[in-house]
């Protein structure tokens, strides 16, 4: 069984060389270019990754783009920036494609050397409290390495295409009574600074589209 791994991506030349050359075999790679300056699509290409050219800028419009261009049965997620080890997919993919989940998130563990701000892991926490009561899933990490079915998230509508889109997944997925797991994956020193905690504008940003997630869903229900 072949998977198609999305990898959002805005200028990730240097990460990309170690990120393509360490995924396994039967997952393949979508690499969506969200508007990069430097040589990613070109460097991704020449790696034997698909590349998607995805115009409008944001986060969750590159997640959708890796989507809609993807075939598999099962799609991942995870960042192109090499915070996180392409080897680990299967323990991610796994309980999905043995239908024992319909959505798994990789609940990152800090090795020495990564970054993880103080205040963005409060932050993450404190999503994680949330999503747990209204999900009933036992979630401590919105992880951004993430395995789930490719027709199911289709059809769940996703609508955020900026911070939010992962924590519109989740949301979505819970309400529509998935099965949501979460698994252990490392967490690696990253090439370059991070596009959302790595500057306080880019920190900000993503906590008013993440709040502005939560509150269109909790105004649904």
């Amino acid at each position: 069984m072949e998977i198609d791994v999305v990898l959002p991506c805005l200028n990730e030349a240097a990460a990309l060389p170690w990120v393509l050359g360490r995924m396994p075999d039967g997952f393949r790679p979508i690499v969506v270019d969200n508007g990069s300056t430097d040589e990613s699509a070109k460097i991704a290409a020449g790696l034997g990754a698909m590349v998607v050219c995805e115009p409008r800028r944001g986060f969750g419009a590159a997640c959708h783009a890796g989507l809609v261009a993807a075939v598999s049965d099962v799609v991942c997620f995870m960042d192109a920036d090499a915070s996180l080890d392409p080897g680990q997919l299967p323990r991610v993919s796994g309980p999905v494609v043995s239908g024992t989940a319909d959505l798994v998130l990789g609940r990152r563990v800090l090795r020495p050397g990564a970054s993880w701000p103080v205040h963005a892991r409060l932050g993450n926490a404190v999503l994680a409290r949330r999503l747990r009561r209204r999900t009933g899933a036992s979630l401590h990490d919105l992880g951004p390495m993430r395995a789930c079915g490719r027709v199911a998230l289709l059809r769940l509508g996703l609508v955020d295409r900026r911070f939010g889109y992962p924590l519109e997944m989740v949301l979505r997925a819970g309400a529509a009574d998935w099965r949501i797991r979460e698994t252990k994956v490392d967490y690696l020193p990253r090439e370059g600074r991070s596009k959302v905690t790595g500057t306080v504008r880019g920190t900000l940003r993503a906590i008013s589209d993440m709040r502005r997630v939560m509150a269109r869903r909790e105004g649904a229900a």
